[in-house]
């Protein structure tokens, strides 16, 4: 996926779709949930940001658009990218793919707010993952 360094498969599971036999709407945020943990975990190995108090987030804004359905056992790829990075606030591009194809079936775009873990307020992006992030995404 062009412009993308950083995906994890997912199947999609019985309890995750609906009466019409595809993916109820709302279990695409939570595959969102599960790309953007995989990302800081697996893509930018930064469990210890977290584990230590340094940082966290939360979600501020989230924007889903549905282009086709997923159905059961379908092997997805979750793709994930950093967009932008502001102050305190950064946005995040997901496309979700079935494994082995281009075409998308659901693109997100999330804003989320960085945060310190202590007074939940929000705070300056810590250098640690700001410098992660332009590595792993090859920023300049």
């Amino acid at each position: 996926m062009e412009g993308y360094h950083f995906s994890t498969p997912l199947k999609v599971r019985y309890s995750e779709i609906d009466g019409q036999k595809i993916v109820f709407n709302a279990h695409y945020m939570t595959y969102v949930d599960i790309a953007i943990s995989e990302y800081y975990s697996e893509g930018l190995q930064l469990d210890s940001v977290f584990e230590d108090g340094i940082f966290d987030f939360v979600l501020a804004k989230s924007t889903l658009e549905y282009k086709q359905s997923a159905r059961l056992n379908d092997v997805l790829d979750l793709w994930c990218r950093t967009k932008k990075i502001g102050r305190t606030s950064f946005v995040n591009e997901f496309v979700m793919t079935r494994q082995g194809e281009t075409e998308p079936l659901v693109l997100a775009e999330i804003i989320y707010v960085s945060i310190d873990p202590k007074t939940l307020k929000p705070q300056p992006m810590p250098d640690i993952v700001r410098n992660r992030i332009a590595e792993l995404e090859k920023w300049e």
